[in-house]
């Protein structure tokens, strides 16, 4: 079902990521970790649906996507960077494979945080974030996303990884076989991995080869 519903507030999260606060439909609901399509609700634009992931509670009066912008490809997050409170997007029924299953380890790289928002919060919120872990990998620390509230929320289960920067207080590289070996202490817990897709490839195959049960691996397909 589409809905079409106005902004009511942006702002500037990192350099090329913004937050978005909107309308929230009647009766509409989402799982935390969910996504839906959206539009910009200007001529030429309504059918250009991407999909986002709510990074609000599932009980906020509005809705929140937290959207980053690609420059380079000159489409629809360039445009939505773009837009101000007054404009209007056109968004559909929430979907999505991700949602919290249980106590485990949460690996994001980049704008792949997004669906883990919404759920760190919950947890927060509902006072049931312990054993929970964060791995967050991005090129440099200008680039992480809500990092101080990611680190009030987990404390030092916030762990930041950095591939093009060296930085005190963060762990330099990347998440690969020999990071998740040194890092992940229990592989039978719930693993929750959101990324650019040959990430996401590689270390649900990682995981798995490690001992963790197909079942437990969580990631948008």
């Amino acid at each position: 079902m589409k809905n079409i519903v106005k902004i009511l507030d942006v702002k500037q999260v990192t350099h090329d990521v913004k937050y978005f606060r909107i309308e929230k439909p009647a009766g509409y609901h989402f799982t935390p970790g969910q996504a839906t399509d959206v539009a910009i609700n200007k001529a030429g634009m309504e059918g250009e649906k991407r999909p986002f992931t709510f990074t609000g509670l599932t009980d906020d009066a509005c809705l929140e996507f937290t959207i980053k912008r690609y420059p380079d490809h000159h489409g629809v997050t360039d445009q939505l960077h773009q837009l101000v409170p007054g404009d209007e997007l056109i968004i559909e029924d929430a979907w999505g494979a991700i949602e919290y299953k249980g106590p485990g380890y949460f690996i994001a790289g980049g704008a792949g945080i997004t669906p883990f928002i919404a759920i760190l919060r919950m947890l927060y919120k509902d006072n049931e974030i312990t054993n929970n872990k964060l791995f967050f990998s991005n090129k440099t620390s200008a680039d992480i996303i809500y990092e101080k509230e990611l680190s009030a929320i987990l404390n030092k289960e916030a762990v930041y990884i950095l591939s093009r920067e060296n930085n005190t207080g963060y762990l330099s590289g990347k998440i690969d076989r020999e990071f998740i070996k040194q890092h992940v202490s229990d592989f039978s817990k719930h693993f929750y991995v959101c990324g650019p897709d040959s990430m996401v490839k590689e270390i649900v195959e990682i995981l798995q080869t490690l001992g963790a049960n197909a079942d437990t691996v969580l990631f948008e397909k």
